[in-house]
């Protein structure tokens, strides 16, 4: 059963999670433990392959853990075969890439509304649902063009839109403005921001762009297989200034 987090607000629970790659089986990620809060902006730094991305692709179901637990909204999701993982993540997580993912022979709006046909919503409905967050995302004039007509950061608010769209318990986002110029990037991170904290929702951030930490709630960063939690964004921010 999918709730909202556990007695304590958790939506998200991570329990001695390990994960190696590899003939050598180089250990990216060695009994990771953490807790994550419901309607939380948790931000996971670190430098390219710190492991930050395995972390998400094992909190999505996309890849599958050595050992350990990934708990969300109730439902062990390492405990689910692959049919279960990929239904539970199309209808609980969103994820917003770095290169954006959208399907090129689908229009702005199809792209939105992909995820909630998949799942058995009518078009009818999913068009209304799309168009609601196209407007949000500032283009609704944009519905019915195809992904090689915008531009990169016009691609990523429709990613972002899809990632919203089926109401998800999680959002995920690797890397979301590492494909983008900083004004640009700017701009879809704060706008990513304000849609998931609009309706509450938890979004777990990727990153190795320092900027964002002021933004976070908590701040982890991925070192050595291990989170090491630095804090609260802000109160980091405010002690880098005074340094």
């Amino acid at each position: 059963m999918t709730g909202d987090g556990d007695s304590n607000g958790n939506i998200v629970q991570i329990r001695n999670l390990t994960k190696t790659y590899g003939e050598g089986r180089r250990r990216v990620l060695d009994g990771v433990d953490v807790d994550i809060q419901a309607g939380e902006f948790f931000a996971l730094l670190g430098v390219s392959g710190s492991g930050k991305s395995t972390l998400l692709n094992l909190m999505s179901g996309v890849d599958k853990p050595d050992g350990g637990q990934v708990v969300i909204g109730g439902t062990d999701i390492t405990a689910l075969g692959e049919v279960e993982q990929t239904l539970f993540r199309r209808d609980h997580i969103g994820i917003v890439f770095q290169f954006f993912n959208l399907i090129p022979t689908l229009t702005a709006l199809e792209n939105i509304t992909l995820p909630l046909e998949l799942g058995g919503a009518s078009r009818r409905d999913a068009e209304s649902r799309g168009r609601v967050l196209l407007e949000r995302v500032g283009l609704a004039d944009r519905a019915d063009d195809y992904p090689d007509k915008l531009s990169g950061g016009e691609q990523q608010r429709i990613a972002i839109a899809r990632a919203l769209v089926g109401e998800p318990l999680l959002v995920l986002a690797d890397e979301p403005t590492g494909n983008l110029d900083g004004k640009t990037g700017e701009n879809v991170l704060a706008l990513l921001l304000e849609l998931t904290r609009d309706v509450g929702k938890t979004l777990v951030m990727a990153t190795h762009n320092p900027a964002i930490v002021p933004l976070a709630d908590r701040v982890c960063r991925v070192h050595g297989g291990a989170l090491h939690l630095e804090g609260i964004g802000e109160a980091i921010a405010q002690q880098g200034r005074e340094s």
